[in-house]
């Protein structure tokens, strides 16, 4: 029998990959290339869609190259894509009026704040608060307790509405439309045939209600929102995707799926069961648990997600994340703590701890537990017998830590029992952070073979799709798992001090920027940053980008 070829497009914070992959899931064809993020103000993180498009069609065609097959040879392709970076275009000509503004932009930091301390946002949450007491509907509770972030879609978007002129002028002339990197890049890839957006992207934008499955009503007025700009939301498989026009790659490839990054990732972690966790560690860190077929309605933070959609099959996902972590493991690499993150596990062994010093990985704010936008990074209880090793210890520390805390929301928060987390993501294949995880959590962490699991989910939901592969329990037998870590209790013993006192430490750094952080972020007085031209840099390493 003829072999099938899928092929993943997964583009990420820091990467785009295209991966190749047979029958079995063996990568046959891979290529890659860093996605250049632009800074052109204090708080602006932005993307050139003319560069992103570019990068796509040339990582594309390294990949076939790579497997030596040509675009006919392909049996169909799925595509994974960060969440809530998102862009506008114009109806009638299809170019953009700005570029991507993505999920680590802060531009819209003071709207943030003012929305999250206003009196309307007070009284409708009490309004759900009262309706929750009365109906017993999750649905409620959840919104009595929601907040603002900035790596939402919703507050930047409204940002882009109130501030790009070319926008404004083009919604009041209905020639707009909205959406996140994966509705570009269909619109892209088939033509300008479709807007859509799959249903898994569209849950993460906080646009999009998952208790109802509808774009949010009630987001709509209270923000100026016209709905015309809005996509399509459609399922994670199927042939509404069509194909990509022959003239990109030099013949037609059919798309069947399309999925958010982290419930991609579930994908090739077969997470398929009620309970199931897996922990991404790339650019952040997002720990999802599948709660199966209804949203999880959170007190502490969690973010209920829409995993995915086939058919009459719907499964939703409980997401904590923390913002930064490979970007942490770069920064600390520029200012010269190490010279390659493959070395940092063994620095960080050759210490028997930190001296007492604590670090809280919070260049982007806190989510879960905290949900402190306005917290700072920083080391805390530096002495004159401080080394270099001390410092890398006390950063890897703090990446478990902030994962220990996030289990422990899930646990605070659902009944589940919980036997294993399911590790990838590039900061993975550090093996001090992966056996502290274990230790801290009681659980068995498993690590695969291959880190790259939005690729590979990809890869699954296309399979099953077109009836590669039979069932979830044939993906289930076809997993390949590399490492395992499992749990010393005298280890987790030995860190309750250590724990407690470096949450004392996070504690002291909340609420750090306050007072200074909404008005001087994106403050456009200071010439030294803002009159400069863009600068360009690719960004730090996520996912396979980072080695053991």
């Amino acid at each position: 029998m003829e072999d099938k070829y899928i092929l993943s497009l997964d583009i990420g914070t820091s990467t785009i990959r295209s991966v190749i992959y047979n029958s079995k899931t063996d990568i046959i064809g891979n290529a890659f290339e860093q996605v250049v993020l632009h800074y052109p103000k204090p708080g602006f993180v932005e993307v050139d869609p003319d560069e992103l498009w570019q990068s796509i069609v040339n990582v594309v065609k390294k990949s076939l190259e790579d497997a030596s097959l040509s675009a006919a040879q392909i049996t169909a392709m799925g595509i994974s894509t960060q969440r809530s970076t998102f862009i506008t275009w114009s109806r009638k000509t299809g170019r953009t009026f700005h570029r991507f503004c993505t999920w680590k932009d802060i531009r819209a930091d003071k709207l943030v704040t003012e929305w999250n301390y206003s009196y309307t946002w007070k009284a409708i949450k009490l309004g759900a608060y009262v309706l929750h007491m009365v109906t017993r509907n999750k649905r409620f509770r959840a919104g009595s307790v929601m907040k603002f972030t900035n790596n939402q879609t919703l507050l930047r978007l409204c940002w882009a509405l109130q501030n790009i002129p070319a926008l404004k002028n083009a919604v009041q002339n209905n020639d707009a439309m909205f959406g996140t990197l994966e509705t570009w890049l269909l619109y892209k890839l088939t033509g300008n045939k479709v807007h859509m957006s799959d249903v898994s992207s569209a849950s993460a934008t906080g646009l999009f209600d998952p208790f109802t499955m509808q774009w949010a009503g009630w987001a709509m007025p209270l923000f100026n929102i016209p709905k015309s700009i809005l996509p399509e939301v459609v399922d994670n498989a199927g042939e509404h995707f069509t194909s990509t026009v022959p003239e990109i790659w030099g013949h037609a490839i059919p798309i069947r799926s399309c999925i958010a990054d982290q419930t991609a990732s579930m994908w090739g972690s077969c997470c398929f069961d009620t309970g199931d966790v897996k922990l991404t560690m790339g650019t952040g860190t997002f720990f999802n648990i599948n709660t199966g077929r209804s949203p999880h309605a959170s007190v502490s933070g969690l973010y209920p997600v829409v995993g995915w959609r086939l058919g009459d099959e719907i499964v939703f996902s409980a997401e904590g994340g923390n913002n930064d972590t490979a970007t942490i493991i770069t920064w600390a690499q520029n200012i010269g703590l190490f010279e390659s993150p493959a070395d940092t596990a063994e620095i960080a062994m050759s210490v028997p701890d930190t001296d007492g010093i604590y670090f809280i990985p919070a260049f982007s704010g806190l989510g879960a537990p905290y949900n402190d936008c306005t917290a700072a990074a920083g080391f805390i209880g530096i002495k004159p017998s401080t080394v270099k090793a001390h410092l890398v210890r006390a950063i890897l520390e703090a990446i478990a830590f902030r994962t220990v805390q996030l289990y422990a929301c899930v646990r605070a928060e659902t009944n589940y029992v919980f036997n294993d987390i399911r590790l990838d993501g590039g900061v993975s294949n550090n093996d001090f952070i992966a056996q502290l995880i274990s230790d801290l959590t009681g659980l068995r962490v498993e690590r695969p073979a291959q880190v790259e699991m939005s690729s590979l989910g990809c890869a699954h939901l296309v399979g099953l799709q077109l009836g590669i592969f039979k069932s979830k329990e044939k993906l289930k037998s076809m997993r390949k798992i590399g490492t395992v870590f499992t749990p010393r209790p005298h280890i987790k013993k030995a860190y309750e001090y250590t724990f407690r006192r470096w949450e004392e430490a996070v504690n002291r750094m909340c609420g750090w920027y306050k007072e200074t952080q909404p008005s001087t972020a994106i403050s456009d007085t200071n010439d030294s940053l803002t009159q400069q031209d863009t600068i360009k840099m690719a960004a730090p390493g996520e996912k396979g980008d980072y080695v053991k």
